[in-house]
Order: structure tokens, then sequence, then C-alpha cells
């Protein structure tokens, strides 16, 4: 449940962007071959089936990877270097494209055009690399999806026209609603996905829950209210988002019950609090874990940018050079979060 960056951190992250003209992909140089053994080459196009995320094969994959930082203030941390880096020594399968909405946050409003084009160009890096690329329309503040229904018509018309004949990409239309009740965002839902489907009818598509995507914990609510008000649409997910320093039991109960009921993905979760900071509760964050591995629900962590709180994995100012393989510039957050990427038996 990230909000926004402080004024100091708004500073210091512009002092490591690079002066960009307004459509330029901030991607240094063509990245390397991709290798025949891809997560994309292994499993296809993705759908829903049942309860689960399924492959070509119509088996159930469990995705791991990484959100990006907001693209607007931390572009540095998404080129070569650092892609590379995330496919071929993390072993990512997914990278989620984290673009924030809202103009108060230096988003989409401010440059719809611009944002438009990094996202363009972030996929098609992705693509190259043989990662799923998710598309994150970070609605945050105002918390109520409904007042960008028609930018995110636009913006994902745009997305999945371009996109539709590639079969890694990934649709998530709310990031994170807030103070609005489970029927206005299904609501929205409803009036945004057949945008996507005139243009994409195979990709599947994400939808946040009530409360920051807590399933309605976080408003002190749970999940009967999407299990029992389902959106009407197919091959859709619900999104759970967690940080392991703040949300215990109640928390977890719900993901695990709503686990039994509606197709889940988590697109958002960290080891530290709410905020993406403090101390790191890797018990907590283990807990959690292991119970996605069992039930086999994907997962990106936040967050893949240098940052200065605990939850970005990148210790700071590593973004401005080229060095992200290896554990030697990770905190020990992203120490922890690369080897479950890599280590597929945790």
């Amino acid at each position: 449940m990230i909000r926004s960056l402080t004024a100091g951190a708004l500073l210091a992250a512009a002092a490591l962007l690079p002066n960009l003209p307004a459509t330029a992909v901030p991607v240094d140089s063509a990245p390397a071959a991709v290798t025949a053994d891809t997560p994309v080459s292994r499993n296809g196009q993705l759908h829903v089936c049942g309860l689960k995320l399924c492959n070509q094969n119509n088996q159930p994959v469990q995705l791991r990877g990484m959100s990006t930082h907001g693209i607007q203030w931390y572009s540095s941390c998404i080129k070569t270097a650092s892609l590379d880096a995330l496919a071929y020594d993390w072993k990512a399968d997914i990278l989620r494209i984290s673009m924030y909405v809202a103009a108060k946050e230096d988003g989409y409003e401010t440059n719809p055009r611009k944002f438009t084009d990094m996202v363009h160009g972030y996929i098609e890096e992705a693509t190259k690399r043989g990662m799923y690329a998710l598309v994150d329309w970070h609605q945050l503040d105002p918390g109520d999806p409904n007042i960008y229904t028609e930018k995110a018509k636009t913006f994902f018309a745009e997305i999945a026209s371009r996109h539709k004949d590639k079969n890694n990409i990934i649709y998530d239309i709310a990031n994170e609603p807030n103070g609005v009740d489970w029927p206005s965002i299904k609501s929205y839902a409803e009036k945004v996905i057949p945008t996507i489907r005139a243009n994409d009818p195979d990709s599947v598509i994400f939808v946040g829950t009530k409360g920051w995507s807590s399933l309605g914990v976080s408003e002190e609510s749970d999940e009967s209210d999407v299990v029992n008000n389902k959106i009407n649409a197919t091959n859709l997910m619900y999104t759970f988002h967690f940080y392991a320093a703040s949300h215990h039991q109640e928390y977890f109960d719900a993901l695990s019950r709503a686990s039994t009921k509606i197709p889940l993905f988590i697109t958002e979760f960290g080891t530290q609090n709410y905020e993406g900071e403090g101390a790191n509760d890797f018990t907590w964050s283990k807990k959690y874990l292991d119970f996605l591995k069992s039930k086999q629900i994907g997962w990106t962590n936040w967050n893949f940018s240098d940052d200065w709180r605990s939850g970005a994995v990148f210790k700071s100012g590593t973004c401005a050079g080229s060095s992200f393989t290896g554990t030697a510039n990770l905190k020990p957050a992203g120490v922890w979060i690369r080897d479950r990427i890599i280590n597929r038996s945790l």
C-alpha cells in the first residue's frame, strides 16, 4: 500500500533520472539476445482455468517477479543492465510496469503520450527477454477508479491494439481502489474490460480489490463482497496486496479463504510495513510466500529500484551505474526476494 514519495525523495529521484525527450524509452541499448528457454517460451499464452493461472498446456503456473517503482521517478532503474539481470540472473518470470495515473503523483495525467510510449517500450523490453509484461494502471490517490474511467479506456485501448498479437501481456486495470465500495469498483471494471477485449480477446486481466487491494480488510471488511458479487468477465483474476510487517493474521486469513473461491494474483507485496519502510519481517513474508507456492498463486514484489526505503531492492545510487547482477548492490530485502525468485524449491 505504497502511497507516494516525499518531496525530498522526489528531488533525490529526479537527480538520478536521465534527461529524456517525452517519447523516449530509458533503455540504454539493445538487450542481449533472448535464449530459447524463457518463461514465455515455456508457458506461452496464459489463461485462467478455474482458480488458477494456467499456461498454453492448461497446466497451472506460478509466476514470480518484480514490480518497477513509479516509472516517472525511477526510470533510471529500468535499463538494459538491470533488465538483463532480472531476466537472466534473477530468472524472473514477470515484470510489472508501474505507471502512476494522478497528476499529483507526476503520473499519466501530466503527459499521456509520454507515459503511454514509455509503457510500450517497457513491454517490448520484457518481450525481448521472454518475460511476461504486467501493465499496471497504478491508480492510487484518489482511490475511486471511476474518476479515471475514460482515461483508462483510452490508455488500454492503445496498449491492447498495439500488443494484441503478443502472448505475454497481462493488464491490471485498477491498482489499489480505496475509499470506494465494491459495486463501484465492479462497475468500473465492467466498463474498461470491453475496451481491452475489443482488441485483445485472450490476455488475462487483473482487477484490484477494495481497501488498497486487501480484499477489503484494510477498510474493516472482508472478501465476501467480491466472492458474492463477481465481475462479469472471463479470463479475470482479482488482486491482493500485503506488507508482511503490517499485515498479519487477519489479512492472511482473508487471503486463504478467498483463494478457495476466486482466482487471485499478488501484484504487490513487501517484506516491510505498508509504506515499504522499516525492518523486514521475513518470518511473515515466508509464511505468505510458502502459502502462495502451495496454492500456485503468482506474485510481483515491490520494488525494483534504489529508492532509499528498505522495500527497494537495490542500495541507493545503484541505478546510476550498471552493476545489477549478484547480491553486492542489494539491500537485505533484495537478497531475500532474489533468492525466492531464483530458487523454485522455496
